[in-house]
């Protein structure tokens, strides 16, 4: 699309300015003292969404943070698209090891670094620009009919965007979900996302004494929460990271062996992954498993942090009464959440050491999806990335987990195309987060071609 690539090229800065004004705003949801900021983010996407021609902007309050919806109807007897994105942040943290303010955009080598440049800023904004483009071209007119949901709880579970689409339908009604909160499998190498793991986030807290006691007077014969606590998470894996909760493995549905076999034509490197992206010493995990298959198709249990005890500057000799772990499974298809939850308690309940009580505390959970690779929308969009990347496109998994993809299935009835352009060394929830600016214009560019071949197909 000449005009296309026109419009951008001629536009490169003004585009690059509006996103950069975008990421100085710091969304971060999980933090109460980023609430107007939050606030603040979604009447910058309405206000942008107004100006590049969409129409019954909204923003719609929540019982948390808002929701952003628009949309243009104006394609006759063409399928419409429901475009989502996130314009919340994870926090900063740690602050020291950021090489420039997070919430200052600064462009080094090619890169924008900020936090939410890739996630999901970035990416979202080319959504946005993706209609100016499309209707410039097209004299005011789009090859498709669109709607638009942006939300700012992706962050933090997304819970108002899961109890709006069940209680919407009529007005999200749609035939295909695009999504980019995603990344190409390697630089310049188109990628679409046929496969996501669900996520069960939970709180084990464990409780030993009635109250902090003098580690002096009574250490060697009352239970210590935060060494309780430790000793069950011990037991959660084996050596050679295997879940060792009853029953976890039991539904887990391994990937068809054509799938498999696409994976090991990858340009994929367990040195470069281990050096580059992990940076540790060594790689850990089921080693009858391939490093792709457990990042994208296996079950984990991750400890994201313990809180208990004395943690501050200098000596304080308790024994804690208290403690508490966060932690996450990654779930794949056909892996239940519920039931998941329940053979966690349950081990929970049979690995308790003496003299400590547990409670365990579910925070979110969301199944794992999975697309047909073979759906029209979803060939469609694995030619208009290599139409424009030059290069054939690749279909992978995602280790990580965008829950409303699964609502889409569940509510709406529709496949999601997961057409992302982060790379793998963006350092999504890191500091120094970053996002290539060249995969920017790419990306809008992309969007506006899949929904100009999308719109040619009428598929429906």
């Amino acid at each position: 699309m000449p005009a296309v690539n026109e419009y951008i090229q001629s536009n490169k800065q003004r585009f690059l300015d509006e996103l950069f004004e975008f990421l100085r705003i710091p969304s971060v949801s999980t933090l109460p003292e980023h609430k107007q900021d939050v606030a603040r983010a979604a009447q910058f996407v309405s206000g942008k969404l107004a100006a590049a021609g969409l129409e019954n902007v909204e923003v719609i309050a929540t019982a948390k943070h808002p929701l952003v919806y628009a949309d243009w109807l104006h394609a006759p007897g063409k399928p419409t698209v429901l475009l989502y994105g996130h314009y919340d942040v994870q926090p900063p943290d740690p602050l020291d090891e950021w090489k420039s303010p997070p919430f200052e955009p600064t462009i080094r080598d090619g890169n924008v670094y900020a936090r939410g440049s890739a996630d999901d800023k970035g990416q979202m904004y080319m959504h946005v620009k993706a209609m100016e483009v499309l209707r410039a071209a097209r004299g005011g007119n789009l090859p498709v009919n669109v709607k638009f949901l942006i939300e700012g709880e992706e962050e933090v579970g997304g819970e108002s965007i899961a109890t709006y689409v069940p209680t919407n339908l009529d007005k999200l009604k749609c035939d295909v979900a695009l999504v980019s909160d995603t990344e190409l499998f390697a630089d310049g190498v188109p990628t679409l996302c046929i496969g996501l793991r669900g996520l069960m986030y939970l709180e084990i807290e464990a409780t030993g004494p009635a109250r902090d006691l003098h580690s002096g007077i009574y250490g060697g014969a009352a239970p210590n929460a935060v060494y309780g606590l430790i000793e069950l998470l011990a037991k959660a894996k084996d050596k050679d990271g295997r879940i060792q909760i009853p029953g976890v493995y039991e539904d887990v549905v391994p990937p068809d062996a054509s799938e498999v076999e696409s994976w090991q034509q990858l340009a994929f490197s367990e040195e470069d992954f281990l050096r580059n992206e992990v940076g540790a010493s060594t790689l850990t995990g089921e080693p009858d498993q391939s490093v792709l298959a457990r990042i994208w198709a296996r079950p984990t249990f991750e400890v994201h942090g313990i809180a208990g005890g004395f943690t501050g500057s200098g000596a304080k000799t308790v024994i804690p009464a208290k403690a508490t772990a966060k932690v996450s499974m990654r779930l794949v298809p056909d892996q239940n959440p519920a039931k998941v939850l329940e053979q966690v308690q349950a081990w929970v309940a049979a690995n308790t050491p003496q003299g400590i009580r547990t409670q365990v505390r579910i925070l979110s959970a969301n199944p794992a999806v999975s697309v047909n690779p073979h759906d029209p929308a979803i060939e469609i969009a694995a030619k208009a990335f290599s139409d424009v990347l030059g290069r054939p496109t690749v279909f992978i998994r995602g280790g990580g987990s965008i829950p409303i993809v699964g609502e889409f299935a569940k509510y709406l009835g529709v496949p999601t195309v997961l057409m992302g352009f982060g790379l793998p060394d963006d350092g999504l929830h890191s500091p120094n987060e970053k996002y290539r600016i060249s995969n920017y214009y790419q990306g809008i560019e992309t969007i506006a071609h899949f929904l100009d071949l999308y719109g040619t197909a009428g598929v429906k």
